[in-house]
């Protein structure tokens, strides 16, 4: 049997450190609101998908989410002075963007089975612009995987020019939009309908994702955005 996932003793003390610090930063900033926390199912693994569209993201939810996050980043940004320190630090996971990595699915696998919620951006990395790219099916491969619910997260305001903006001294606004738990339909079909399949509950993800979002957000999936509530999730 594959050993238990444990979070490893410098990351517990590191975490609530970053956590702090981050928190004051973006205070310092920006204007930052979060609404939904009731949605949050506390003391269960869940998987918490965001929109990406810049490096602000992951430290921006990791900072103000009220549990510790497990999460993953692309491999290049490791290199990068300061930026690569502060994920080692916290403990953040390369992944290299684009390339399929059994191992690493199989970590997160243990990680959320282990009871840890876990950060994952579906579009695969970042959009540079505010809206969405299509999702790819990662992310419905690891809740199929786990069986725990999808928090759908959306992140307003982070767009790349935040940094010149708050600079300036002109607070932007963040907004970290929580909805409500949902259960992706269960997976049947083998071969390339299991494929089709997990690509339909990844952009089923984001169609929730879309709701959250004001229009200019929602990109490939303006058409088709649904509210769990439409559905009677």
């Amino acid at each position: 049997m594959p050993e238990t996932y444990r979070v490893p003793l410098r990351f517990r003390l590191s975490r609530p450190a970053l956590k702090v610090i981050f928190r004051l930063i973006f205070r310092l900033l920006a204007r930052v609101r979060m609404s939904g926390r009731e949605n949050i199912p506390y003391g269960k693994p869940y998987v918490v998908a965001i929109n990406h569209i810049s490096i602000y993201d992951p430290p921006l939810v990791a900072a103000f989410w009220p549990e510790m996050l497990e999460i993953i980043g692309a491999s290049d940004v490791f290199s990068k002075p300061g930026q690569g320190q502060l994920l080692k630090l916290y403990g953040v996971i390369p992944v290299h963007r684009g390339e399929y990595d059994r191992a690493l699915l199989q970590r997160i696998v243990s990680m959320i089975k282990a009871g840890h919620p876990f950060l994952i951006a579906p579009e695969g990395g970042r959009s540079h612009v505010p809206a969405m790219r299509r999702a790819l099916p990662g992310v419905a491969y690891i809740v199929e995987e786990t069986g725990v619910p999808v928090v759908p997260v959306g992140l307003v305001g982070t767009t790349e020019d935040f940094w010149q903006r708050a600079r300036r001294g002109e607070k932007p606004p963040l907004e970290i939009r929580i909805g409500a738990p949902l259960t992706l339909p269960h997976i049947t079909e083998k071969g390339a309908a299991r494929r089709a399949a997990r690509q339909r509950n990844a952009d089923l993800v984001m169609r929730y994702l879309a709701s959250l979002l004001p229009e200019e957000y929602r990109g490939v999936y303006a058409e088709t955005a649904i509210s769990p509530t439409e559905t009677g999730q």
